[in-house]
């Protein structure tokens, strides 16, 4: 079952056609549909262009074509889908004409044996029929060319997306090992056993990380980074650095942008614990609220009575990285906050829950 909807998934990704069944397909279809009656109403001779009877009339025709064409298209989008945009485009172009022709030979019908006043059709069958099937014809070839503009607009979208990612995450990679091997560092000389745990440590890390192509990880494996960092930098810190961990809230297959939390938490201790003389400690809480979630870490400043107070660069760097990977990864839905309270420091991540899907074992198993 799950390889089925993965093929029918990414069988849907390669077809301009968007989702028939979708509410705001449906909504954009009547609207359009609307805007044709308005057209071909004012376009009538003048004794008729006014007609509110003749408008109203060829809006239910026209309403009646285009909502059975969309159910037509929805009943057959898994058909559909697999074909190429060429073969799409044909068959969800015969579908439109042949559900206008069937509706256009009824309506005549209907006209011969009861038509009266506005229900008269004044034109003959052949003349009625070819008028009908033209502007069928026109204003499909129009929607299904908006459509597919609107299916290239997207995949350039998410093109260009996925190059931002790229390269956003090449580099917060480099930052990352750098700061690792400047921790491995510092314990070699007053502490090997314990450096030795931080390479093994650093290998697990380059094993979820530096080796992993993806740009994006469900949240259990960016907590599962995270805590690598943690324990690392706990060996530097000993008992200075403490952590409160409480996000059993939060889904652990939700999907995050690679290497989201592990940066967070190096600027809380880089530019918080690390330079208060007794630590501090860090905050991680998660919270949800129907389809939102929220992550939020707290970590101490050093008071202004810290002699001398110390900075370092690189601080906003690491946030805005993060701050435009939310954006590109989740676009509008992806928010990062960071604000500073007295004595604390805050960051805070909402985004939706998107269950993590991992690309390269469907592609396996396609």
């Amino acid at each position: 079952m799950r390889q089925t909807d993965t093929d029918s998934s990414a069988a849907k990704n390669r077809t301009f056609l968007p989702d028939f069944c979708h509410i705001r397909i449906v909504f954009s279809v009547i609207i359009i549909a609307e805007l044709l009656a308005f057209v071909l109403t004012l376009a009538t001779p003048s004794a008729r262009g006014g007609d509110w009877d003749y408008l109203s009339l060829i809006s239910i025709y026209i309403l009646w074509v285009a909502l059975c064409s969309i159910a037509l298209l929805c009943s057959l989008r898994s058909v559909l889908a697999r074909l190429s945009n060429n073969l799409a485009a044909v068959a969800a172009f015969c579908l439109l004409l042949l559900t206008t022709a069937a509706f256009s030979e009824a309506a005549y019908q209907i006209s011969i044996r009861f038509g009266a006043g506005a229900l008269q059709i004044n034109m003959s069958h052949l003349e009625f029929f070819s008028r009908n099937l033209g502007i069928c014809a026109i204003a499909s070839l129009l929607t299904l060319r908006y459509f597919y503009l609107q299916h290239q607009l997207k995949l350039n979208i998410e093109a260009e997306n996925q190059f931002r990612m790229q390269a956003l995450q090449a580099r917060i990679r480099p930052h990352f090992l750098f700061n690792a091997l400047n921790t491995i560092a510092s314990l070699i000389r007053r502490q090997p056993q314990r450096a030795e745990e931080a390479v093994e440590d650093l290998s697990d890390l380059f094993r979820h990380t530096l080796n992993n192509a993806e740009a994006q990880l469900p949240l259990s494996t960016e907590i599962e980074i995270a805590r690598r960092y943690l324990d690392m930098e706990q060996l530097r810190l000993g008992e200075r650095l403490a952590v409160e961990w409480n996000i059993d809230a939060i889904p652990r297959d939700a999907s995050l942008p690679s290497l989201t939390l592990q940066p967070l938490l190096e600027n809380a201790i880089c530019h918080g614990v690390e330079m208060i003389s007794q630590g501090g400690t860090i905050a991680i809480q998660g919270q949800r609220k129907g389809n939102s979630l929220t992550i939020t870490i707290t970590n101490p400043l050093p008071s202004i009575d810290e002699n001398p107070p110390r900075k370092r660069q690189g601080m906003h760097i690491a946030l805005d990285n993060v701050r435009q990977r939310m954006q590109a990864h989740f676009q509008e839905d992806g928010k990062f906050f960071n604000q500073q309270q007295n004595n604390s420091y805050q960051v805070e991540l909402r985004f939706p829950y998107q269950p993590y899907q991992n690309n390269e074992n469907s592609n396996r198993r396609r």
